[in-house]
């Protein structure tokens, strides 16, 4: 669901970036307002199971690969706008350390799976769980509602890449960006979705806020003790069986690098060419492309990636907490 650059019009990133710096703007002062200083760093523990849940790719028909995002999880433990920031800063971490998703397309990822996906799958869940309010159905709104908001977020995705061929083409009509109509990209990106990728999202997150609820209730209930310290057993857990991610081959659908996107088979027949729009488009080198690192073998390469990853999330969250802290401190002198 990462929408690689090139892919979208330099407009169309304009205008979704455009879209999110107010919602931003709105998630930051939220949770300025309503997390305490003990909540925030669990912002960072939320942003780090992100991104390691997007590294657990899974193969799916058709030669792709699909991946869960863990946004209505973080919704479901911290609210929505803290939501919004953790997953935003997951997003920043892959694109710009390991070109997991596009600079120039920040904007419209941050749209589908921070915004979209958290608040969509919170808001259902607050609707569902309002009417059935027993413990099962408390797990059973959890599925559904993060089933939905993973789906929602890959509709959008898939209409952003469907109207660039409509919107922008050179002079011969052939599309300088995205070639894929909504004919083809709202098929190829929701049926997986709905079908295998959805259900993975809703176990993963129904399952993780039960362990969650059992292990620290006090980042569910009020008044509680929080314990992190099994929520970084789960984090290492995850860091150590990371290189499952690596049994998914093939590339997930709309990810493709311009040097194969000309032989993407589209309803049985290959591409045949690269968008012009693509052939002269942005470029940028990350330091861990593709989650590997030079010399050393891939797994090994997964594995430091996802240790570097979450280190570098969880010491942004360290770092925004303390500037909190100060700003707290300097208020109360005032």
């Amino acid at each position: 669901m990462h929408i690689p650059d090139n892919y979208l019009s330099p407009t169309t990133c304009l205008v979704m970036g455009a879209v999110m710096v107010p919602i931003w703007g709105t998630a930051v002062r939220k949770v300025k307002k309503e997390l305490t200083n003990k909540k925030i760093p669990l912002m960072g523990i939320g942003a780090a199971f992100s991104f390691m849940v997007m590294m657990f790719n899974i193969p799916l028909p058709g030669g792709t690969t699909g991946h869960a995002v863990g946004a209505t999880l973080v919704a479901l433990l911290l609210g929505p706008w803290a939501a919004c920031i953790s997953v935003t800063i997951a997003l920043l971490v892959q694109a710009v350390i390991f070109g997991d998703g596009g600079i120039l397309a920040f904007g419209a990822n941050c749209f589908n799976m921070a915004f979209i996906a958290p608040f969509i799958g919170y808001y259902i869940f607050t609707l569902i769980k309002g009417r059935i309010k027993t413990v099962k159905g408390t797990y059973i709104a959890i599925f559904i509602s993060s089933y939905l908001a993973l789906n929602a977020a890959a509709l959008f995705a898939a209409m952003e890449f469907g109207i660039q061929p409509l919107l922008f083409t050179d002079a011969q009509g052939m599309p300088l960006y995205s070639p894929y109509p909504l004919s083809i990209s709202i098929p190829a990106m929701v049926i997986p979705h709905l079908a295998i990728i959805g259900v993975l999202e809703g176990i993963v997150t129904a399952g993780v806020y039960v362990f969650v609820k059992k292990v620290s209730p006090g980042i569910i209930y009020k008044d509680l003790e929080i314990k992190t310290k099994p929520i970084y057993g789960l984090l290492i857990a995850m860091v150590c069986i990371s290189p499952l991610g690596l049994l998914a081959t093939g590339t997930a659908w709309g990810e493709w690098g311009r040097n194969e996107i000309n032989s993407v088979l589209t309803n049985g027949n290959q591409l045949g060419y690269i968008p012009k729009g693509m052939q002269q488009g942005f470029s940028f080198r990350t330091l861990m492309p593709d989650y590997s690192v030079n010399g050393i073998s891939e797994m090994m390469g997964y594995i430091l990636s996802a240790v570097g990853g979450v280190a570098i999330i969880i010491i942004i969250f360290k770092l925004l907490n303390g500037i909190k802290r100060n700003q707290e401190k300097r208020d109360c002198k005032r």
